[in-house]
């Protein structure tokens, strides 16, 4: 029997406020649940707007502390409902004057399992991100749960090989991208770097963008998310440009086995002849 695990995502527009957004993705998670998902992942900072497009301190009103915010809670207690997987990104506070941009990692069961702090902070016209964010100081963790074994690299960090690869290396079999990216000079980027980075490393990944404009700046967030196999091709259709989605597939775990044994990458990659770098 082929092991398959059927994967959701959702690409959203932004409410207005932080309780209708989260609502809205709960419903989204039901609806996934009802159709057989046994894994949901959002986009970057789900339950807030992309703020990073302008530098306010009154921006710091999103962050809330991760597991004991209001919306993990909350996000728990929909795991333990919906018998799903649930990857949860937010502005995180871990205390004053330390913020990060985060993913909670929630099992079927509403087990907190950890989080994954974003890396690669930019610093760019409409991604303001380093006046909010620390870089990511947890490595790049697995989470063993119940679907399977899973990981997570947030927006920016798709842009640089080396995270998606210490993933590879402590066994991920499904990589969750939740991005917030815009109609601009990297746009035709998004179609390339994470199916490279499916067929370099030998597991799914799913690329979650956001769709829409917001009232803080003139990102168009194109949508646009998918899901991509270890052979670098697309599972079932890209999801719109323009609207709202979730994007439920089935993924066949056995895949990653036999391309990694037809491709060997892992095999002949040559650890020992790369320490230039790792060097400043």
């Amino acid at each position: 029997m082929a092991n398959v695990v059927r994967a959701a995502l959702v690409q959203a527009a932004w409410t207005g406020d932080t309780e209708s957004m989260v609502a809205k993705h709960e419903e989204h998670a039901r609806e996934a649940a009802r159709r057989g998902a046994k894994i949901i992942g959002f986009q970057e900072v789900f339950n807030s707007p992309y703020f990073c497009q302008v530098e306010e301190p009154e921006h710091y009103r999103w962050a809330e502390p991760v597991p004991d915010g209001p919306t993990v809670r909350r996000m728990r207690d929909l795991a333990r409902e919906t018998g799903m997987v649930i990857v949860a990104p937010v502005f995180e506070a871990e205390q004053p004057g330390f913020y990060y941009n985060t993913a909670a990692v929630i099992d079927s069961d509403g087990d907190y399992l950890g989080k994954y702090r974003k890396h690669h902070i930019p610093q760019l016209k409409g991604f303001r991100e380093k006046y909010y964010f620390k870089p990511g100081n947890l490595g790049w963790p697995v989470f063993d749960t119940a679907v399977g074994r899973i990981g997570v690299y947030i927006c920016y960090d798709r842009h640089f090989p080396e995270g998606w690869r210490q993933l590879g290396l402590a066994g991920a079999q499904l990589v969750y991208n939740p991005s917030a990216t815009h109609r601009s000079l990297s746009s035709h980027l998004w179609r390339l770097e994470q199916p490279a980075a499916a067929v370099a490393n030998g597991y799914y990944v799913a690329a979650i963008n956001r769709v829409g404009q917001e009232e803080y700046g003139d990102n168009d967030f194109y949508g646009t998310s998918y899901f991509v196999d270890p052979r670098g091709q697309i599972v079932g259709d890209v999801a719109s440009d323009s609207q709202e989605e979730l994007v439920i597939r089935d993924l066949d775990i056995d895949l990653i086995e036999e391309v990694r044994q037809t491709w060997a990458f892992y095999r002949d990659r040559r650890p020992d002849a790369y320490e230039g770098l790792v060097q400043p």
